[in-house]
């Protein structure tokens, strides 16, 4: 098996290209949406389909959430309050006062900001090969939303967009501290907050409603595209921690232009060839990363879904068969190895001699 194809099957990394594809997708369906329904209406819209779709998965297929600390339940404010709040009514605000060519363009600075707060806040991890690959894949996301006919914006919207950018970051960082509960809950309730948040905001602003079947539309758009992808994105955030999946995640601009051109029959460009080559540069360089060296496991107490692995080795009162999977509080004992691995959960130490 090639290197490049093993990097691809590791866990994490399917989740993380699955959710930008679908958040991708959603992007040229979106745009035919905005010609029957106010921009904002429309963000609620389809936060709203995204919590509501995955409440009724879980109502069919009921699953514990998980144990949720003091700590936790501060992160989950915080993930809401940035990331629902506050994110969609600063990108709203700055977007009623610039033109959509500057801010497709500013936008790419939440990769830039999630990946920055992840290494410099919140001490992840990082190569040069990492490093590397993250600038390959945001400077091809810029290419991709660059346009020569770009008109100056003024500062205050400028700064309210990447004001914007800034809150979804904080969002996905804090999101990583949640990656161990059930990903469908998380989700389903960032959904519903978000959702009912943009709604009442854009009704406030005496936003128009879409007719019905635009409103249908959306929820089901909302449900795959929002719902389903945010769950990939909080399951690849468990295994590959924030700066890896949100470098991945940043290829969804892409995804979306690509369906615009088989889909609206938009022209293949330059621009596009040329994004296209630096994003497939920096997903190889994190494809192909190996990151092993001696480390040490701290004793760990905590609650998450899981299977008997060498990170896994407590007892059961009853026996449990090897690769069932299933959840409860279990504790970590210290452990000393050496094996490929990336900052999820389980690793978290830190690198004090070049590792």
């Amino acid at each position: 098996m090639s290197r490049t194809l093993e990097g691809l099957l590791r866990p994490g990394v399917l989740a993380a290209l699955g959710s930008a594809v679908l958040f991708g997708v959603a992007a040229p369906v979106a745009k035919v949406l905005l010609n029957q329904a106010d921009p904002w209406l429309l963000a609620g819209l389809l936060y709203t389909g995204s919590g509501i779709g995955l409440t009724l998965l879980r109502l069919a297929r009921p699953r514990a959430r998980g144990r949720l600390t003091r700590s936790d339940w501060g992160y989950l404010a915080v993930a809401i309050l940035f990331g629902g709040i506050a994110a969609p009514a600063l990108l709203m605000s700055g977007l009623a006062a610039m033109p959509a060519s500057n801010a497709s363009l500013l936008l790419n600075a939440e990769g830039v900001f999630t990946v920055l707060l992840a290494w410099i806040v919140f001490r992840e991890n990082f190569d040069r090969r990492i490093a590397l690959g993250v600038l390959a894949i945001v400077a091809g996301a810029v290419v991709l939303s660059w346009t020569p006919r770009a008109h100056s914006a003024s500062v205050l919207p400028t700064t309210l967009v990447l004001a914007a950018c800034l809150a979804w970051a904080i969002d996905n960082n804090v999101t990583r501290k949640l990656s161990l509960l059930d990903a469908t809950w998380l989700a389903s309730i960032k959904g519903l907050v978000a959702g009912a948040t943009n709604l009442l905001l854009a009704l406030l602003t005496h936003a128009s409603w879409p007719p019905p079947s635009a409103v249908g539309i959306a929820l089901v758009l909302g449900a795959v595209a929002y719902g389903v992808s945010l769950v990939l994105f909080v399951t690849a955030l468990r295994f590959l921690g924030t700066a890896r999946t949100g470098a991945y995640f940043s290829t969804a601009p892409f995804i979306g232009a690509l369906v615009s051109v088989v889909w609206l029959r938009d022209p293949i460009t330059a621009q596009l060839v040329m994004a296209a080559a630096l994003m497939a540069l920096g997903i190889w360089l994190h494809l192909t990363e190996r990151h092993e060296h001696p480390h040490t496991h701290e004793p760990l107490s905590h609650d998450h879904e899981h299977e008997h692995d060498e990170h896994h080795q407590h007892s059961h009162a009853g026996p449990v068969a090897p690769g069932v999977s299933h959840r409860h509080p279990h504790v970590h004992g210290p452990l000393i190895h050496s094996h490929h691995h990336f900052p999820d959960a389980h690793h978290q130490h830190d690198h004090k001699n070049g590792h």
